[in-house]
């Protein structure tokens, strides 16, 4: 174990030039902004207008891109600290940014209808060309200060409070990642400590703290303590409360089962969810405008295929063409799912719905076709077009399904924290069809908890470009 005696010795490095010259750094990446806009607006019209000198209303245009950009860049976050982040969040923001200014500027040229002078080629152009420069501008720039901090430059000296899972993972991830800057100088054992932390030392109890702010030269405080160690976290605020020292709070929520957790503000109180869906607000409306038109795409697509499916259903057995059957829908609301039957009809036990198993005699020679092909499940793009359901969503099993495998398996009903879906990420990875051992629905519903953590546009995509394979293999589907 490290001594204080023996920590005191150890400085900051004197790298510190970047850190203490970061107002500098701050107006460097502004002027870098404004002189990608301008330079791009000149080679733009170069290329376009085989001139450099930029005529009425050009240059009145550019000027009030460049204030517009002033104003809004730092508005929406663009010049914070971006330290420990991911570079696409940084350039996913960039884009937001750049697009807020050009809206402003087009609903200015709007309203003093200069709009129709410029050359609307050249200026989508020129939006595209700067939003790519001003990207690479800020990778370029990223990589250099990692590349800085990778050999101590610009480092950040942090202490860890309590040696717990949610710190062994900032130690780990502090440790693989040497573009961030941040040297875990060690860490101070605390009474909710359930482990050692690898890759750091320990520096002592919990008490060390008040002198060692100083003696360990720190910049940042990082307590790694469970919600319930309040007065402890309470401690930490106030024995730092005369030091430059950041106090950060990394929560152990280690062995609760969260969702996409996030912090926010609600009426300027600070609010922790610990679980809640990636689809909703603005994700929810994309969603939905995706699950819209690829159901209509489909629908006219598919009709013909569809109304011969009908006829073979009609003709393979007596019965409706259609068949209905309850299931959970989001938030467990329960609504009618629809197929085309592929059974003979016939009459469930009440409370009871058997699954079908491979030579199952209900189900028709015609039925056993859409079953293994899926095609069975294209009337649920009408459910999909009402709202029920979704094209890539967790599938919705039977009502009588769900109460069973809720009280079987911890966790089950966290899979209607979105709309079902026609296919999903269950499927895709070979949880199609029958399920029947607990432990292949326990996967199938791993899989869905899964894509409601990772939920994006591009895995919607990813899913709906794989089902068709998958339905191929004919796995599962009796």
């Amino acid at each position: 174990m490290l001594t204080m005696s023996s920590l005191s010795r150890q400085r900051r490095v004197d790298s510190h030039f970047l850190s203490k010259h970061g107002a500098l750094l701050d107006v460097a990446l502004r002027l870098s902004d404004v002189l990608v806009i301008v330079a791009v607006a000149f080679v733009t019209h170069w290329l376009q207008a085989g001139d450099y000198g930029l005529r009425d209303p050009y240059p009145a245009g550019l000027v009030r891109t460049v204030l517009l950009t002033l104003l809004v860049f730092p508005a929406i976050g663009l010049y914070r600290s971006w330290r420990g982040e991911r570079p696409w969040a940084e350039i996913a923001r960039l884009w937001a940014a750049w697009l807020a200014v050009m809206l402003l500027l087009l609903a200015l040229e709007w309203a003093s209808r200069t709009t129709g002078e410029y050359s609307r080629q050249g200026a989508a152009v020129w939006f595209v060309v700067t939003g790519v420069v001003l990207s690479i501008d800020r990778l370029v720039m990223r990589w250099a200060l990692g590349r800085f901090r990778t050999r101590g430059i610009d480092a950040r000296r942090v202490l860890l409070v309590g040696a717990t899972q949610a710190g062994q993972r900032i130690v780990t991830a502090a440790r693989k990642n040497p573009w961030m800057g941040l040297t875990v100088v060690g860490y101070l054992r605390t009474p909710y400590d359930h482990q050692d932390i690898q890759g750091a030392p320990c520096l002592g109890d919990f008490d060390s703290l008040g002198e060692g702010c100083e003696s360990w030269s720190l910049d940042q405080v990082w307590i790694a303590l469970p919600l319930r160690a309040e007065t402890m976290i309470q401690r930490v605020l106030q024995m730092t409360l005369d030091k430059p020292t950041i106090v950060r709070l990394v929560p152990d929520f280690f062995g609760y089962e969260m969702i996409n957790h996030h912090a926010a503000l609600l009426a300027g109180v600070p609010v922790i969810t610990l679980r809640g869906s990636r689809v909703d607000g603005h994700a929810g409306l994309v969603k939905a405008l995706e699950d819209r038109l690829v159901a209509l795409m489909l629908l006219l697509l598919l009709g013909p295929v569809m109304v011969a499916i009908a006829i073979g259903v009609k003709w393979s057995s007596p019965g409706p063409v259609i068949y209905r059957q309850k299931r959970h829908g989001l938030g467990g609301k329960e609504f009618d799912v629809w197929k085309f039957r592929s059974m003979r009809v016939h009459a469930e036990q009440a409370g009871a719905v058997t699954q079908a198993t491979r030579g199952d005699s209900r189900v028709t020679r015609f039925g056993r076709f859409l079953r293994a092909t899926s095609l069975d499940e294209l009337p649920q793009l009408i459910n999909v077009l009402k709202g029920n359901m979704s094209i890539v969503g967790p599938r919705p099993h039977a009502v009588e399904h769900n109460h069973h495998f809720s009280e079987c398996l911890r966790g089950y009903m966290q899979r209607h924290g979105v709309k079902p879906g026609m296919t999903g990420l269950a499927q895709i990875r070979g949880f199609r069809g029958e399920t029947d051992t607990l432990e292949k629905m326990a996967q199938r519903v791993e899989c869905d908890i899964s894509y409601i953590r990772e939920w994006s546009l591009w895995l919607d995509l990813k899913i709906i470009l794989f089902t068709p394979f998958v339905l191929l293999k004919r796995t599962n589907a009796y």
